[in-house]
């Protein structure tokens, strides 16, 4: 297993352990030591959450005090959700604000995230009502056309049987 540090929170090094599979795994608690919320209360709500507690994994993993220990984790992909569920009134001072900005940002992501399907679906109905627009106007335009030909090979037949109709015309 190899282990990485991706973060530093408050001083804290936040590393990540990745399985033979490629799978990477935070370990809780040292975010929660980073953030200053209780890791007892954190990690009994991840075990009572519905779809958090299948995930946990138990990982070995170098402590801050250099020794190996055996740390609850989550998979990389999760830890986002769960720091987003976390009470920003259970936060230690310092970490406070920027535990809010992180769920503020949160917002605005799922925000982009949902609102920017909407907002592709609706200019691509809109560019599907042009698209409509512009062959429903060429269907007009070669109705049109049509009708100026039927009218022009009228005149043209008729110019053609004043040619061949030899009746002379006394008044022109």
């Amino acid at each position: 297993m190899n282990q990485n540090t991706i973060a530093k929170i408050n001083g804290v090094d936040i590393a990540t352990v990745t399985d033979e599979n490629g799978n990477v795994f935070v370990p809780v608690k040292p975010i929660c030591d980073a953030i200053g919320v209780a890791y007892q209360s954190q990690q009994l709500k991840l075990q009572e959450h519905e779809l958090l507690a299948p995930t946990i994994t138990l990982r070995v993993i170098v402590a801050a005090d250099g020794k190996q220990r055996e740390m609850v984790c989550l998979p990389l992909e999760y830890v986002y959700g769960w720091i987003f569920t976390i009470n920003p009134k259970n936060v230690s001072g310092v970490a406070h604000d920027a535990v809010l900005r992180y769920q503020l940002e949160c917002y605005k992501v799922l925000y982009e995230h949902f609102a920017g399907n909407l907002r592709r679906q609706i200019e691509t109905n809109e560019a599907e009502i042009a698209a409509l627009k512009e062959v429903n106007a060429a269907i007009a335009d070669e109705k049109e056309a049509k009708a100026r030909r039927k009218k022009a090979e009228e005149h043209l037949a008729k110019v053609r049987a004043a040619r061949l109709d030899d009746t002379p015309n006394l008044f022109p």
